[in-house]
């Protein structure tokens, strides 16, 4: 009985003075946090998408918090309206930036891209590109399995069952990049939202030459750079056999859809156009 006794005590006093040392050293080496952090966090819209570049939305408060100005912090959740809000609790200025939004470059539908081979392994498109080029004879277009979608958590991208390529619901992107990262191809990216969403681009990545990008998919860009003989704004490039708009420089003046022979750049969310304007502004750039 004494030894049972003794052992329990015994067990007691260890537990004891193991629970004041932790406790001693508990307070010695404690974080004490900036109570600003908190505040900030409660603004942001606890998303916690990663979108501005931290682990979470705590992560980017803190951030915000211990900068000089926050100049190249953003919440592209939140945007310009929940950066003023930040800045306002800081007692900082906010930069007002232009808002995003996720753009899908390419356009090879089945009608455009004839499927060559067929893909009998997991339906992810990250395992998809390491094990295989594509069903078709473009490697670098969308593979289709929707890792984008199931990337976005907020309901802004989803795959057409029609043409098999992912298309983004703009009014629900909140450019987060999340679909961006996702993506192993790398065919979506993040561009300048214009008003009334109207945009255009070059949907298209493949950078193989001409003939051979053209094989593989009809709407394939394929370097005429034609589209780079009109440009009045200096907006394109041509590199590695593949031309680019910036979306900084355009003007949207369309001109340079109007001469791609392929149709690989897109005019999204613009009236129809006029065919009388259209037919004289072909016969203007053929004449020069």
């Amino acid at each position: 009985m004494n030894t049972i006794v003794i052992t329990i005590i015994s067990l007691c006093v260890i537990g004891g003075l193991s629970g004041v040392i932790l406790y001693l050293i508990a307070q010695k080496f404690k974080v004490v946090e900036d109570p600003r952090i908190d505040d900030v966090e409660a603004i942001l819209p606890g998303a916690n998408c990663g979108g501005c570049g931290y682990p979470g939305c705590h992560g980017f408060a803190d951030a915000c918090v211990k900068a000089e100005n926050l100049d190249s912090l953003f919440c592209p959740v939140g945007g310009n309206d929940g950066m003023v809000k930040v800045a306002r609790a800081l007692g900082r200025e906010a930069v007002a930036k232009d808002p995003l939004v996720a753009v899908v470059r390419c356009a090879g539908s089945p009608e455009h891209r004839v499927r060559t081979a067929r893909y009998d392994s997991a339906s992810t498109c990250e395992i998809e590109s390491v094990l295989f080029a594509g069903d078709t004879g473009c490697s670098y277009g969308c593979l289709g399995m929707g890792d984008c979608v199931t990337a976005c958590t907020f309901d802004a991208i989803h795959m057409n069952p029609v043409t098999l390529l992912p298309e983004v619901t703009d009014d629900k992107c909140t450019s987060c990049g999340a679909c961006v990262k996702a993506c192993p191809k790398k065919i979506i990216e993040l561009r300048k939202k214009n008003k009334k969403d109207r945009k255009i681009f070059v949907s298209c990545i493949n950078k193989d030459k001409g003939a051979t990008a053209k094989k593989a998919c009809s709407v394939a860009c394929i370097s005429c750079k034609a589209c780079l003989k009109v440009c009045e704004y200096d907006a394109i490039t041509v590199e590695n056999f593949l031309a680019y708009i910036d979306p900084v420089k355009c003007k949207l003046c369309r001109k340079c859809v109007e001469v791609c022979p392929t149709n690989s750049i897109l005019e999204i969310n613009f009236p129809p156009r006029k065919m009388a304007e259209s037919g004289a502004e072909l016969s203007e750039i053929n004449a020069n």
